[in-house]
């Protein structure tokens, strides 16, 4: 199933070129821009609005909330009906510890707000937390993807696996382009590592 687009490509590997290529651009923007130091760290607000920036050019549904359940091999994400409700809650969760960051980012993770571009924002809005909060920022060229694919398909029934993993990798180069750019990379994204499903809320 090829998403519908903007960029009118019928051809879901092409639409993944394009995907990348776009969003990394815009992530970019994003960070040599300072955007990212004018918004709320840990909000929802915050990371619709990182969605939208990364996706706008490619996608109508950018920064909406999803209005279809998706699932990823055998985990459902939140149902649409449950959604707003989850989102309300995430963001009063607290995020004064790192404990209690990486536990706000696997919710915002089982809520998977968005049809497509999840992982990114939702990557760019945890490192805007740590920094904010910690002074920290995860390096992400020394995270095994596979670790932390597996790591965070199993997160919603114990998270110690993701927090040990993202732990081992934190740095204070929190200003350095190169370490914030390895997180927007697609391969650590649950696309093609799980089958994707959405069907319509009935």
């Amino acid at each position: 199933m090829v998403l519908e687009n903007k960029l009118g490509i019928t051809n879901s590997a092409e639409l993944a070129r394009q995907e990348e290529k776009i969003s990394k651009k815009k992530a970019v923007e994003l960070f040599e821009k300072g955007v990212l130091d004018l918004i709320e760290a840990g909000t929802f607000k915050a990371l619709s609005f990182i969605h939208k920036y990364l996706f706008d050019e490619i996608y109508y549904f950018a920064e909406e909330i999803r209005n279809v359940n998706i699932a990823k091999g055998n985990f459902r994400f939140a149902p649409v009906m449950y959604l707003n409700q989850a989102l309300e809650h995430i963001d009063k969760m607290p995020q004064s510890t790192y404990n209690e960051i990486i536990e706000k980012y696997v919710e915002m993770n089982i809520a998977h707000p968005f049809r497509e571009g999840n992982g990114r924002s939702t990557r760019i809005w945890l490192d805007l937390i740590l920094k904010k909060e910690l002074g920290k920022v995860v390096d992400w060229s020394i995270v095994d993807k596979n670790d932390y694919l597996l790591a965070m398909e199993r997160s919603p029934i114990k998270n110690v696996e993701i927090r040990e993993l993202l732990k081992q990798a934190l740095t204070d180069n929190i200003n350095d382009r190169d370490v914030y750019m390895k997180g927007i990379d697609a391969s650590y994204n649950y696309e093609g590592y799980f089958a994707y499903k959405a069907s319509d809320l009935n």
